[in-house]
């Protein structure tokens, strides 16, 4: 049986070309309001994170209106895409994953609905068993290798990491860096929302490499992005049951 609510889908750096934006639609939350596209003849929803021309650096963004806008959209499900540096030689540039932890070195950013009470929300499995297995299938349909279990490190930005911090994140236990999924997924958390990220590794971290480039990334994510919707798509349709 179909529903009626949409998935959301937040899209990062390089994605946002592959996506349908003529059909925008304001929603206003206590936060702010939020410019969100639905997608034709689809289940779900578009959120470009860093705004539709990608002006908005990913220290600046209103991640509360962002999942505050899909709440009342009555949203139950959050895909969102991630650019990442692997830190993992096992996770090799141009890579798919899914996170299953995160570490938060963020220092600057709204991290809570909750600022004016007290409430502490459990963040032991801080990422949707159920989307990602809907993602893990729609990849197996795809032929699509998607590493599972990655531990995230998120950092503010906007500029990349030094060499001696991505030793240390490391020896931490992260997989992936990046700046904008936290506080994403803790936001969605709180509101009761099922989130999922699908992490593309578009550059070796910080020291594994020479250097790192915004190019570099956009470049690569700009070519995963035709899979990364495809996936997505195949994902919504398994969470919405409109499987075709």
């Amino acid at each position: 049986m179909t529903r009626s609510t949409p998935v959301g889908v937040i899209i990062g750096t390089g994605v946002t070309g592959h996506f349908d934006l003529s059909r925008p639609k304001n929603v206003k939350s206590a936060f702010g309001s939020v410019t969100v596209y639905e997608q034709a003849a689809e289940r779900y929803v578009v959120i470009p994170r860093h705004g539709a021309e990608h002006k908005v650096p990913p220290h600046a963004i209103n991640y509360r209106a962002n999942i505050a806008a899909l709440e009342r959209l009555g949203t139950k499900e959050v895909i969102a895409t991630s650019a990442v540096g692997s830190m993992n030689r096992g996770f090799v540039v141009g890579g798919l994953g899914l996170a299953e932890q995160f570490i938060d070195f963020t220092r600057r950013r709204e991290v809570t609905f909750f600022g004016d009470e007290v409430r502490h929300t459990d963040m032991t499995n801080p990422y949707s068993r159920r989307v990602n297995e809907a993602l893990a299938s729609a990849a197996m349909k795809l032929g699509v290798k998607l590493r599972a279990g990655l531990v995230y490190v998120c950092t503010d930005g906007p500029r990349f990491e030094t060499a001696a911090e991505i030793k240390m994140y490391r020896k931490l236990g992260g997989d992936v860096v990046g700046m904008t999924g936290v506080p994403e997924v803790v936001l969605a958390k709180e509101k009761g929302i099922d989130y999922s990220s699908v992490l593309v590794a578009t550059n070796w971290a910080a020291g594994m490499q020479p250097a790192v480039s915004h190019e570099e990334v956009s470049k690569v994510m700009e070519g995963a992005g035709k899979l990364v919707k495809r996936l997505i798509e195949g994902a919504v349709r398994g969470l919405t049951g409109d499987e075709r």
